[in-house]
């Protein structure tokens, strides 16, 4: 309660400070607007700085950045300004003798590539394209400027983007943080438990916001991550289709297509994905109070078949538009693992035992997403009015069917010693309803709005043993059970925000009130949780002159526990490692800042970032050890700290030659003493990526792609470092409207997942190498 009163004394504070501020500055200002696009292709130039100069001085008055649509505000007091539109790649665009007595809107500034005469040759010099780019709010990815993503999915996207690491399991980290919220177009959806079966080609872009505002969902530690994906483009009838075949049998075939009138647009588009891979891991594990050592090695062949199809349209009528935007996605998969387990004594080396279990598992899911969208269209761009609602829904089942073969270490059919079948079904429904208003007034632009979440989660459990003597399978009634998972979160915010000059600022908060019900059916247990939070947020920026602008933003989140991290089931496809749920988890509180310089020169961009992240009852992967079973569950620890500094660069070393780069230094800080007076560890770690763009003869691309990560802390221990390295050649044909890409990833087979973990009366070692090297030929083509 105490930490309550204290943010809303500052939320308060904060919202009169804004108020007080942006009144002073309220008289005679007028705004200017327009929008920023490529001469030669008419593209929208998003990111493009733009600052307005009094007429005899080289201090700016004013200064904004364009928005991803290439849209740009800018407010001032009445008098005589020129304005200078600048972005890497282009030649400055100079508006001169603007009069400014009234609002103007501008139009389009259309900017021209830069040209070079060199020995009376002209050559036109190329942007500096990138598949990322640095933002006020956070990174913008373009999956379709890096080659190694084709072929791939959402995952592969992630993989090769700054700040971000991506597990041996396709879990997603940012800055050190594996909760982070992921949106689909913007809005939580069921698509995002699994962002494998989302191919690559059906993305148009990524946003990832590291410290959002309070207009975003303070769920997610790490930030939020919206996928966006590819709908209409254009007026006219268009469409592409592309096509990938790698080794093991891997294939991804998409088409998109789409008619665009200049009142309606309709789009739809179909992924068919065939994924093989073979995958192997082993563990070491000492036990002390037993005397013993483990080793365990294992196998599992993966073989995933996906169809996924996006759909929907937009029609405009007046100053209303409705739009439609679906999906849906089948998947099938089938798994065989092999676990094969010797224990001896840890002295003398004697074999004590042997153990090899198969687990064939089938599993088949479908998801479904729907969302009716409602915007109205106003001349004053700054006022805006959207309300939606959407649906999304999957159904999973999975079938583990389990041989057992105790005493031997190679399995066969006279060594069989019993059988076991775990059967899961699971139904996750989520249903979102959102409405957002902004308003321009004298003190500032004024946004508002609702969401209402609400989710449903039912896993039915059954685990069965075969009698060896009936052949009968028996239910086990201790581990078999059916658990219910609800949670509605109604949330409100409010914000402020203003340009005054080249300073412009945003200061919000954000209420969400949240309930939360769990129910194990079997033995009856129920949890009920509900409670009101506020998270405040802030973001200040100051443009320094064309080159140079600060930025500081604060906010503070909230992560609840998942209904994965809730669930109480054991995983016991490995029955020395069991994995499970802790129903008793409580949300995480995050207070985030972080402090930012952007340099944009002319062949060359450079983004610094210092960043703070405190955590109250941050949740770690706890792993005991009883009777030589490893269980690894998840726990709130005391806190979690984690500080550092951040570097991403995108530069043309010479024509023809670009280089996309990133670095991330921090120290991470962990105190579980609450469980247990071990449970506590620092370290410092970094991770580096690196994507060099090279024009080669015959008018090829050449991309590398390189990335490293150093160990990095837990409670108990610590992951060991990772690394790779991908190569992409591409060249396009049929007079540009085709393009043919070989891909080759993980080219030196290093990027596996290892680490440690110590207990007071254990120590255990991992690695688990995924199949990550492969060669993956595609071609795409323009309809």
């Amino acid at each position: 309660m105490k930490c309550l009163k204290g943010d809303l004394r500052a939320t308060v504070l904060l919202f009169i400070i804004s108020w007080c501020s942006a009144s002073v500055f309220a008289q005679s200002i007028h705004k200017i607007t327009g929008s920023v696009k490529d001469e030669e292709n008419g593209e929208r130039v998003p990111f493009t700085q733009i600052a307005l100069y009094p007429i005899g001085s080289d201090t700016p008055a004013a200064g904004a950045t364009s928005d991803d649509q290439g849209q740009f505000q800018l407010k001032v007091k009445e008098g005589e300004y020129r304005l200078l539109a600048s972005f890497v790649g282009y030649s400055d665009k100079t508006i001169e003798e603007i009069k400014v007595d009234q609002d103007i809107n501008l139009g389009e500034i259309k900017l021209a590539s830069e040209t070079t005469q060199l020995k009376e040759v002209v050559v036109k010099a190329e942007k500096v394209e990138s598949s990322f780019n640095a933002t006020m709010e956070g990174i913008e990815i373009n999956p379709e400027r890096n080659l190694s993503n084709q072929g791939g999915s959402v995952v592969d996207i992630l993989r090769n983007t700054p700040s971000i690491n991506v597990d041996q399991d396709g879990n997603i980290s940012l800055r050190g943080s594996s909760n982070t919220n992921i949106l689909i177009d913007g809005r939580n959806s069921v698509l995002a438990s699994d962002l494998e079966q989302i191919p690559a080609a059906m993305v148009d872009k990524i946003s990832i916001v590291t410290n959002p505002n309070a207009k975003y969902d303070a769920q997610g530690e790490g930030g939020v991550i919206n996928i966006k994906l590819k709908q209409g483009e254009g007026l006219g009838n268009s469409g592409k289709a592309e096509l990938t075949l790698g080794n093991r049998e891997r294939i991804n075939a998409s088409l998109r297509m789409n008619a665009s009138k200049k009142n309606f647009n309709v789009y739809g588009g179909y992924s068919f994905r065939q994924w093989k891979r073979l995958d192997n891991s082993s563990t070491r594990r000492e036990t002390y109070d037993n005397n013993q050592l483990l080793k365990q090695e294992g196998t599992n062949n993966r073989s995933d078949w996906e169809h996924t199809f996006n759909f929907g349209g937009d029609y405009i009528w007046k100053k209303n538009k409705l739009s439609y935007e679906g999906t849906f996605n089948m998947e099938d998969e089938q798994d065989r693992e092999l676990n094969q387990s010797r224990i001896t004594d840890l002295t003398t080396g004697e074999l004590l035992n042997e153990y090899a279990r198969i687990n064939n598992e089938t599993e088949n899911n479908s998801s479904v997403g729907n969302a009716l969208i409602y915007t109205r269209l106003f001349d004053n761009e700054e006022k805006e009015f959207k309300a939606f609602v959407s649906h999304s829904y999957r159904d999973q089942e999975e079938i583990q069917d389990i041989d057992v073969y105790s005493g031997t270490y190679v399995p066969g059919d006279e060594t069989l010693t019993g059988n076991e079948r775990a059967t899961i079904q699971q139904y996750l429904t989520n249903v979102v309803a959102q409405v957002d208003y902004a308003q321009p007034t004298e003190i500032g632009k004024i946004e508002t709005g609702y969401k209402l979440i609400y989710r449903d989660l039912d896993t039915d459990y059954l685990y069965e043993q075969m009698d060896m003597n009936s052949g009968n399978f028996i239910k086990n009634d201790e581990v078999s059970n059916r658990f219910l998972y609800q949670d509605q979160i109604n949330a409100a915010y409010l914000i402020l925000s203003r340009e005054i000059d080249a300073f412009g600022f945003s200061a919000g908060v954000r209420m969400e009130n949240t309930t939360v019900n769990t129910n194990l059916i079997t033995t009856g247990e129920e949890n009920k949780q509900q409670y009101t939070d506020w998270f405040p947020s802030a973001q200040f920026r100051y443009f320094l002159d064309k080159q140079n602008t600060l930025k500081f933003t604060y906010s503070r989140r909230i992560d609840r526990p998942s209904p994965r991290r809730l669930n109480p089931f054991q995983d016991i496809s490995d029955s020395l490692n069991v994995r499970q749920g802790n129903p008793d988890l409580q949300p995480e509180y995050i207070q985030s800042l972080e402090f930012g310089h952007m340099l944009d020169k002319e062949n060359w961009q450079l983004t610094t970032n210092l960043f703070y992240r405190y955590t109250d009852g941050w949740v770690d992967y706890i792993v005991q050890v009883d009777n030589g079973i490893s269980y690894r569950n998840p726990a709130n620890l005391n806190s979690a700290t984690t500080y550092g500094i951040e570097f991403i660069n995108v530069g043309k070393i010479m024509p023809g030659w670009n280089i996309n780069a990133s670095y991330s230094l921090f120290r991470a800080q962990v105190d579980g003493r609450n469980l247990d007076d071990n449970y506590t560890n620092d370290g410092i770690t970094w991770n580096a990526k690196l994507t060099s763009d090279l024009k080669i003869p015959f008018d090829i691309n050449w991309q590398v792609n390189g990335y490293y990560e150093a160990p990095e802390i837990e409670a108990q221990g610590r992951d060991l470092a990772r690394y790779y390295v991908d190569m992409s050649f591409s060249k396009k044909i049929l007079k540009d409207k085709a393009s043919l890409n070989l891909s080759l990833r993980d080219i030196f087979n290093t990027f596996n997942f290892a680490g440690e973990n110590n207990g007071e009366d254990f120590s255990q070692s991992f690695v688990y190498n995924r199949d990550t090297r492969m060669i993956l030929l595609s071609m795409s083509y323009q309809l």
